[in-house]
């Protein structure tokens, strides 16, 4: 069968999909990568064929054009609660973050962002589609432009999620409040937006335009939450772009391995830091009497502003952390996919800091309740406290059990290959063609 994955133009979403797309490769089907020109190199690199599609500098674009009409939807939707509420409400489940109000304004905002990158791809996508005729279309979450084309193709629409499905969550809740609505007032501007893109092209809107068919999940079954679309479980599997094994990971550290790596080697702008610079700085002063080697990744840019540097801390720009993790007795992050699952993968128990990604208010609790960790929320977070937090990782042999047990659950999903004959089958069930 023919396969086409869509990405959101930031490699981090991308590189999750890329070890399920070498498993349907090397099984003999076809497979075609797709994302803005802003990402070609990182999709070429992978291995797999790339269908570029739109103009490049997308992102870039998004954000110097976000229009007056936009600002003053943030600003509504903070009168309603912060900025930082509202993103983190996607795993809200309470009645103040459950209003109308907020779900639909909320709503009407991120499917702003989505259009901002997803429609420039879009009639390049379908045009080529149309003539290659995919059987299956994956696409990540924030990549509808895969979602409207399966719809106008006719091919089988699989929705790929790595963090918890907070925004299946938030939708159900959405459809459940709008029903509550009268009949003028049911504003929809996902299904809106979607819906004129079925129409261009000779289809109608429908739900599996927001959901897929079904989702492929990496998440750990023990931290799902309930969702009405059907779930297809993945094991998560490494893979981080090029990457050389250091020499110093070559060989058992002499000392306890700690990494630390807060999302910063993305090397963007503040709004992505976990930590600042001078929390950064705290935690290093915190941690330099410890008998652990610690390792750090941190751009170049951030590195400069350091005032100390300690005896027992490498600091290192990027490691490759299915290289690295195994050796560690600890792993210190932000809570981004690759080092929580990678953890997870080698029964290291980790300590997740700072409020970056949307699924941390139900996923750190989780991860605590089973012992396979902690976590420090932001108003919480000093050099003092990750000091704390670690001694207990450390010392405790609870939390090496804990992280055991949840490398033990990982290793029963099903791998890349594994799932293959299974899409096989789901993709002749869903396409049309």
């Amino acid at each position: 069968m023919r396969v086409l994955i869509v990405s959101w133009p930031w490699r981090t979403h991308f590189q999750p999909m890329v070890p399920l797309g070498w498993a349907l490769q090397a099984a003999g089907h076809e497979v075609r990568v797709a994302s803005s020109p802003d990402l070609t190199e990182s999709l070429t690199s992978s291995g797999l064929m790339a269908v570029p599609a739109g103009p490049p500098d997308v992102l870039k674009r998004l954000y110097e054009q976000f229009t007056e009409e936009q600002v003053a939807l943030v600003r509504t939707l903070e009168q309603l609660g912060s900025r930082d509420d509202f993103f983190f409400d996607f795993a809200a489940d309470s009645e103040e973050a459950l209003t109308w109000d907020r779900l639909r304004l909320r709503t009407r905002y991120f499917t702003e962002i989505l259009k901002g990158v997803n429609d420039s791809m879009v009639e390049e996508l379908v045009d080529y589609c149309r003539w290659w005729k995919p059987d299956l279309v994956v696409w990540e979450w924030m990549s509808h432009a895969g979602a409207i084309v399966a719809r106008a193709t006719g091919a089988a629409s699989a929705r790929i999620r790595s963090e918890i499905d907070v925004d299946a969550w938030s939708r159900r809740a959405f459809l459940r409040l709008r029903a509550q609505q009268p009949p003028e007032d049911r504003e929809d501007a996902l299904a809106d937006w979607l819906g004129s893109w079925a129409e261009k092209f000779g289809t109608s809107y429908s739900e599996e335009m927001v959901t897929g068919h079904f989702t492929i999940e990496h998440m750990l079954d023990s931290m799902r939450i309930d969702s009405d679309v059907p779930h297809v479980p993945l094991r998560y599997v490494s893979y981080h772009g090029p990457a050389v094994v250091p020499a110093w990971a070559r060989r058992a550290p002499k000392k306890r391995r700690v990494l630390a790596t807060f999302g910063i080697s993305q090397k963007k702008g503040r709004e992505y830091q976990a930590v600042s610079v001078a929390q950064f700085q705290q935690m290093l002063d915190s941690l330099a009497d410890l008998d652990i080697e610690l390792v750090v990744t941190a751009p170049e840019k951030v590195q400069k502003h350091l005032k100390r540097i300690p005896s027992n801390t490498r600091l290192a720009e990027f490691v490759p952390l299915h290289a690295v993790i195994p050796t560690c007795s600890a792993v210190i992050h932000h809570g981004g996919i690759p080092a929580f699952l990678e953890s997870i993968a080698n029964g290291v128990p980790q300590l997740m800091v700072g409020r970056v990604v949307g699924d941390i208010d139900l996923r750190a609790p989780m991860l605590e309740e089973a012992r396979g960790g902690l976590y420090i929320s932001r108003p919480h977070l000093s050099g003092e406290r990750v000091r704390e937090c670690l001694v207990r990782l450390l010392e405790d042999p609870a939390f090496r059990e804990g992280a055991e047990g949840l490398r033990r659950e990982q290793a029963t999903r099903p791998t890349p290959s594994d799932l293959v004959p299974e899409l096989e089958k789901l993709a002749a069930r869903h396409r049309s063609h």
